[in-house]
C-alpha cells in the first residue's frame, strides 16, 4: 500500500497499489461479521488469500453498510461505512466477486452512484 495525503494535508489511512487487487463480494454479508467472519469468507467463498494485501469488499442486504478487509503487512483492517440517506449502488456480475479498479472503489465508497432511500424510512 502507498501512503496517501489527503488535499487538507491529512494522512489517508488505507489507499491501494497499482498492484494490489480490489475484490468486491456480490452477495451480500451478516454485518455482524467481523475479522474472522470476513477471514473466512474470502478464502471460502471467495477463494482468495486474506494476507494477500488485496482489498475485500461486502455490504449488507440493505447496501446501506460497506465493510473492508485488507492485509498491511502487519494486521487486518476492518474498515465500516455505514449511509444515512441512501444505499449504496452495488455491481453485478457472475461468480461470486468482482474486481474493481482503485478509481471504481472510490466511487463506490463516496456513494456517487448511491439510490436515495425512500421517504418513509427512519434512519
Amino acid at each position: 500500500m502507498d501512503r496517501v495525503v489527503a488535499e487538507d494535508g491529512a494522512p489517508v489511512m488505507l489507499s491501494p497499489s497499482t498492484a494490489t487487487r480490489i475484490f468486491v463480494a456480490l452477495e451480500p454479508v451478516d454485518m455482524r461479521q467481523n475479522f474472522n467472519g470476513l477471514y473466512a469468507r474470502v478464502q471460502t467463498v471467495l477463494q482468495q488469500d486474506p494476507l494477500s494485501g488485496h482489498f475485500f469488499v461486502f455490504t449488507n442486504r440493505s447496501r446501506t453498510r460497506l465493510r473492508l478487509l485488507v492485509w498491511d503487512g502487519s494486521g487486518l483492517w476492518v474498515c465500516t461505512k455505514r449511509l444515512e440517506k441512501s444505499t449504496f449502488g452495488w455491481p453485478t456480475g457472475e461468480g461470486p466477486s468482482r474486481c474493481l479498479r482503485p478509481e471504481e472503489l472510490n466511487l463506490l465508497i463516496h456513494g456517487w452512484e448511491g439510490i436515495p432511500r425512500p421517504q418513509w424510512y427512519r434512519a
